[in-house]
């Protein structure tokens, strides 16, 4: 494996990742992926299967223009682990009680009407914010996975 190579299956992961998160997973998905039960986690893994989809679709092309050696091991290795990974962390409970166990609850709850310090109108109503600590943590959960799935993806 050469950096350029792990820098061009990171880059392609990334993206595959953003695309496949915010623009292929439809609004049920999003919306049922935490439910408890079957039903949750039968969602979630909808999600998770067009993601990972997604990601293939990006990468496959990329390593065929640069003319990357990538191994079918790897690509099942590092797509896997980041599948497994994703889906976990989408269950959204489990986060959450990650989050607690780290110290970082009362990130968590940055930007919802949990928050100690929720943002309100003058009115003393919600008020409109750019995000949330749970969808910060969560994607920079997802980030410190791609970067592990291009390591395996460029190494096995």
């Amino acid at each position: 494996m050469d950096a350029a190579t792990f820098a061009a299956v990171f880059v392609a992961l990334y993206v595959g990742h953003s695309v496949g998160d915010h623009w292929v997973q439809t609004s049920r998905q999003s919306a049922d992926k935490g439910r408890p039960g079957w039903a949750g986690r039968l969602a979630d893994a909808r999600h998770v299967a067009t993601l990972t989809a997604t990601k293939l679709v990006l990468l496959l092309p990329v390593a065929a223009l640069l003319g990357l050696h990538l191994s079918v091991l790897g690509l099942v290795a590092g797509l896997g682990v980041d599948a497994a990974t994703h889906w976990w962390a989408d269950r959204r409970e489990t986060l959450a009680r990650l989050a607690k166990l780290l110290g970082n609850a009362e990130f968590y709850s940055l930007g919802t009407n949990n928050h100690p310090a929720a943002p309100v109108t003058a009115e003393g109503k919600p008020a409109a914010h750019l995000g949330t600590g749970a969808y910060a943590l969560d994607q920079t959960w997802h980030h410190l996975w791609l970067l592990v799935a291009a390591l395996l993806v460029t190494t096995v």
